[in-house]
Order: C-alpha cells, then structure tokens, then sequence
C-alpha cells in the first residue's frame, strides 16, 4: 500500500485558521497551535454574543421608551400596563422606533394608556 503523505492537507487546515485569526495580537495570527486556541476562543464568544445582542436590543428599547414615556408624564411600567389593558399590542421594538421617529403617535399612545390606568 502506498503511503500518504498529509502536507497539502495540513496546510490548507492551518492557512483556514491563520486567516481567521488574521488582526489577532502577537502570536496569535502566526503560530498555528496559538492561533487556533485564539480562534476556539473568538468563534465561542461570537456565538454566545450573538444570543446576548438581543437582549441588549431590548434594554436599549426600553430605555428609549422609558425616556419618551417620562417627557409625557407616565413611567414605563406604568404605560406598558395601561397598553397591556387597553389591549395594544405592540412590542417594545416597535415602541422605541414609534417614540423616535413618530412623537405625535407615541404621544397618543401615551394618552391611551393613561385612559386606561384612570378607569
């Protein structure tokens, strides 16, 4: 039987790595056993980061709809309540654009659920 010899194919799997890791510090982008501990590392962060980016979205939602809830006299869980019992339902994604780009129909929003908070 013939023997095999593995160099094209270990070489294509550490240029893989090295470009990965390309704009990583020192050794990390040139060595190949320090590179693909870099790359394990970086590829896991990005994908548990990708999970946490939503739940940052959605603070920054709420903070926004907090702000533009406040400047028309109602806190936030005071107006996610009132909504919730005059019976809109929109997200808070949809709140927070309405909030930035559209006042006048936050606003009415806002009066809404204040009606609903005073019954």
């Amino acid at each position: 039987m013939a023997r095999i010899k593995r160099g094209l194919t270990v070489r294509r799997r550490h240029k893989k790595v090295l470009a990965l890791t390309k704009g990583h510090r020192a050794t990390r982008h040139s060595l190949y056993k320090r590179a693909h501990e870099s790359m394990l590392h970086a590829l896991s962060y990005a994908y548990a980061h990708r999970r946490e980016r939503k739940g940052d979205m959605r603070r920054l939602w709420i903070v926004r709809v907090n702000a533009a809830s406040r400047a028309q006299g109602l806190s936030y869980g005071q107006f996610i309540n009132g909504l919730k019992k005059s019976g809109v339902e929109i997200d808070r994604k949809m709140l927070a654009d309405m909030a930035v780009r559209e006042p006048e129909a936050f606003a009415s929003l806002v009066t809404t659920a204040k009606g609903q908070l005073q019954n």
